[in-house]
């Protein structure tokens, strides 16, 4: 089973959308709020290059964001991955 990280705020309607698709794959994650907590986001930012949310990892590899994840989707490799 993949190991999946997916860094979120709890307003985003991107980390919303990027959650749903994983969870209709049946996938698991490790969701990271990094809803003010300063550490946690830049461990993020360290990670990925980004300080947008969500930022997804599966095994350890950055996908990116919700459009990246969804675009990975469509092209077929998401289920790969998982």
């Amino acid at each position: 089973m993949a190991k999946i990280e997916i860094y979120t705020k709890a307003t985003c309607p991107y980390c919303h959308r990027a959650k749903a698709l994983l969870t209709s794959k049946g996938a698991t994650f490790d969701e990271i709020a990094i809803d003010g907590d300063e550490e946690k986001r830049q461990r993020m930012i360290a990670r990925s290059g980004r300080s947008t949310v969500p930022q997804i990892f599966i095994n350890d590899q950055h996908i990116g964001g919700c459009d990246d994840l969804h675009e990975l989707d469509a092209q077929g490799g998401l289920d790969r991955l998982l």
